[in-house]
C-alpha cells in the first residue's frame, strides 16, 4: 500500500498517461530562448572563472541541503557549531544574495536513513563550497541570489506534476527535490572538465574537480537507489515517474525549447538526462531486464553539459536575449562570475 510520503506526490498526477507525457505547453512557455542565445557569450575565460560557475552551483545545492537537514541556510547558526560561528563566508565579488525559502524547511524526516543522507550531503557541500572559496581566495564571487520556494513551483508546473511542489514537505517529495540538482552537478563538472587549462594549475583544479564529480556522483545514485527502493516497497512506480518527467523536462530546457511532439518521456530516453526505471538490455545476444539507476550514455559514461546548457536548466531556460544574463528559476538575479 503506499505511503503518506508517496500518497502526497501521487496526488500531483492526474493519472499515469499524463506522468508519461511530456509538459509540452508548459516548457514552451517556460524555455522560450534557443541554445545559441541561451548564456552571455564568454570568448575568453579563466581557470577561476571556472570553479566560480562550480562555487554558484555549489551554493545552490549547499543551501538546499542545509534547509532539508537543519532548517536553516549556510550562513546562518547550524546546530553542529554550538559556538553559533557561520559555517560558511558568502561574501566576495559580485552582488550577494539572500535565499529565499518557507519558513521552517527542516524536512519532518520519517526514515532514519532518508535523514543521514541529508545531514552527510548538507555537510559535504558545505564543505564543497568551504573548498572553492578557499582555492579561489580574494577571487571568490558571493553567494547569488538564490530562490528555493517559488522555484519549485515553476519547475514543477513545467514538468506537467502539478502547479506546486513543496520539497521540504516530506522523505519522498526532498528526495525528488533533490534528484532535480544532483544529475546537474553531475553533468555540470563532467563538461567543465575540457576547459581547465593544461598547465600544472589547470591540472591541479581538474584534479580537484574529479573528485568533486566523484562525490556529487555518489549523491546522485544514492538518490536515485532510494527512489527506486520506495516504489518497490510500495509496489508501484510512483516517484520513477516523476523523475522521469523531470529528467524530460531538463533535457528540454538545457537545449532550451520543447520536446518535439510534446512526447516528454520519449525525448528524454534518446537525450542526455534518463529518469529512474528499468529498461530492455541485451546481454550475449539475451535480453535482459536492466534498472536505469545511472544517468549515462551508451558506452557507461556519465553524460556532460556545457556551461550554457547548465544555466538553460537552473534558470529555467536561459537569457531572453543574446549577449545578456541567463536569469530566472534558482537565480531570479542570474550568477555571480563571467559564466553568467
Amino acid at each position: 500500500m503506499p505511503t503518506n510520503e508517496t500518497r502526497n506526490l501521487d496526488a500531483l498526477i492526474t493519472n499515469r498517461r499524463t506522468l508519461l507525457m511530456g509538459g509540452g505547453a508548459a516548457l514552451a512557455a517556460l524555455a522560450t530562448p534557443t541554445v545559441t542565445r541561451a548564456a552571455l557569450t564568454v570568448s575568453s575565460f579563466t581557470d577561476n572563472d571556472i570553479l566560480n560557475f562550480a562555487l554558484n552551483l555549489e551554493y545552490l545545492e549547499a543551501n538546499f541541503y542545509y534547509l532539508a537537514a537543519f532548517g536553516t541556510n549556510i550562513s546562518a547558526t547550524n546546530p553542529l557549531y554550538p559556538s553559533g560561528a557561520m559555517l560558511q563566508s558568502i561574501t566576495g565579488s559580485g552582488t550577494q544574495g539572500t535565499v529565499a525559502v518557507k519558513a521552517n524547511p527542516k524536512v519532518p524526516f520519517s526514515s532514519l536513513a532518508v535523514a543521514s543522507y541529508a545531514v552527510e550531503t548538507a555537510i559535504e557541500e558545505g564543505k564543497h563550497v568551504a573548498f572553492l572559496r578557499n582555492v579561489l581566495g580574494s577571487a571568490a564571487v558571493a553567494q547569488p541570489q538564490i530562490d528555493l520556494q517559488t522555484s519549485f513551483n515553476t519547475l514543477a508546473s513545467a514538468a506537467g506534476i502539478g502547479s506546486t511542489f513543496d520539497p521540504f514537505a516530506s522523505d519522498a517529495n526532498f528526495l525528488i527535490g533533490a534528484y532535480i540538482f544532483e544529475d546537474v552537478g553531475v553533468t555540470a563538472y563532467h563538461g567543465a572538465a575540457p576547459l581547465f587549462t593544461t598547465g600544472s594549475t589547470g591540472k591541479t583544479y581538474l584534479t580537484a574537480a574529479a573528485g568533486i564529480l566523484a562525490v556529487e556522483a555518489y549523491h546522485a545514485g544514492l538518490i536515485r537507489t532510494t527512489i527506486a527502493a520506495i516504489d518497490a516497497q510500495n509496489n508501484n512506480t510512483a516517484l520513477e515517474m516523476l523523475t522521469q518527467k523531470i529528467s524530460a523536462t531538463r533535457y528540454a530546457l538545457s537545449k532550451a525549447v520543447a520536446p518535439t511532439s510534446g512526447a516528454g518521456s520519449a525525448a528524454a530516453s534518446t537525450s542526455d538526462d534518463i529518469g529512474v526505471g528499468t529498461q530492455t538490455d541485451s546481454l550475449e545476444g539475451t535480453s535482459v531486464m536492466a534498472s536505469t539507476i545511472v544517468d549515462a550514455d551508451a558506452n557507461a559514461i556519465t553524460f556532460a553539459r556545457t556551461p550554457t546548457q547548465v544555466l538553460n536548466i537552473v534558470t529555467g531556460g536561459g537569457a531572453a536575449t543574446s549577449g545578456t544574463k541567463a536569469t530566472g528559476v534558482f537565480f531570479p538575479n542570474g550568477l555571480n562570475g563571467t559564466f553568467a
